[in-house]
């Protein structure tokens, strides 16, 4: 069974500022704000949120179909998905964009400031979900707006349960259009900020969003993440990592192992446990892509 992953494919361009943001920033003097951060280090990674679900989706031997658009630059992101065996018949490219750019600085306590220009993401409307026997999941992961909202609609018209994973894009919607995406959607994957805001704008609680849905991950950081079904919560805990390097992409990784679980009919307190798992071997790596997968490891047959 195969999944679509309706998100971004972007280019990371990845700082590491030697320092704290904290040290820097004086809260009594935002509105003139002017910081410059000395960044040592400096490395360009594949990224975006489909592309780096899809990366771990396959990790794991799970079968990845990304929905998203690149542009004129993003030749070498195609070829690099196809070479790891991810089929990309559902991106798009357009020939007048640039391919997503997030530009990320992350200080030594791993709080990060982030710029992103959308580039060809904004046109990832173009492409549509039509009901097809070998795809049976899907997640809409942040994207363009309109293609959020379109998509979103496409999954129920051709009955494919899919995740509502909204991350940094949730502000650009109001409470009707959050109440409705919950609607439409299996499950709903949100990090604890996200949660919040989702439940604020939505007027309903975190227990009444999962009553709403089959099931409801929240994602809590080292603190590992809650699994909400029926109203009911369960806190799966975290998995120490070997070592604390980068998070860019741990939401991403956990997303991965989420879809992996539900392709294979698990419970989804055993999907957010190989979400854990997930999340602490990508933070142990640089870039949202650059990490192995032993699947003997963590117990997936070969």
């Amino acid at each position: 069974m195969a999944s679509i992953i309706c998100g971004s494919l972007a280019f990371d361009t990845i700082m590491n500022f030697e320092g704290r943001f904290a040290q820097q920033i004086m809260p009594e003097q935002l509105h003139i704000l002017n910081v410059s951060f000395l960044v040592p280090s400096l490395r360009r990674d594949f990224g975006g949120c489909a592309g780096n679900i899809a990366y771990c989706l396959s990790q794991l031997g799970g079968t990845p179909l990304p929905m998203a658009t690149v542009g004129l630059d993003g030749d070498d992101y195609l070829q690099r998905m196809r070479a790891q065996g991810i089929n990309t018949e559902f991106v798009c490219t357009i020939a007048d964009a640039y391919t997503a750019q997030a530009m990320i600085i992350t200080d030594v306590d791993n709080n990060q400031i982030n710029g992103f220009h959308p580039g060809a993401m904004e046109q990832a409307w173009r492409t549509r979900i039509k009901a097809r026997s070998d795809i049976g999941l899907g997640i809409i992961a942040p994207d363009g707006r309109d293609a959020m909202v379109q998509h979103a609609e496409q999954f129920a018209a051709a009955q494919i349960p899919f995740v509502f994973d909204p991350g940094q894009q949730l502000p650009r919607f109001d409470g009707a259009e959050l109440r409705h995406f919950v609607e439409l959607s299996s499950w709903v994957a949100v990090n604890d900020y996200e949660g919040k805001m989702l439940s604020d704008r939505t007027g309903w609680d975190t227990a009444e969003i999962s009553r709403r849905v089959r099931g409801l991950i929240v994602t809590l950081g080292a603190e590992g993440s809650e699994v909400w079904i029926n109203g009911e919560k369960t806190h799966v805990p975290a998995v120490t990592a070997a070592a604390v390097v980068d998070p860019t992409g741990c939401g991403d990784a956990y997303r991965g192992a989420l879809l992996y679980g539900l392709e294979h009919d698990w419970p989804l307190q055993r999907c957010a446990e190989l979400g854990n798992r997930l999340g602490s071997i990508k933070i142990a790596h640089r870039g949202p892509q650059n990490y192995s997968v032993d699947r003997a490891s963590l117990g997936l047959t070969a």
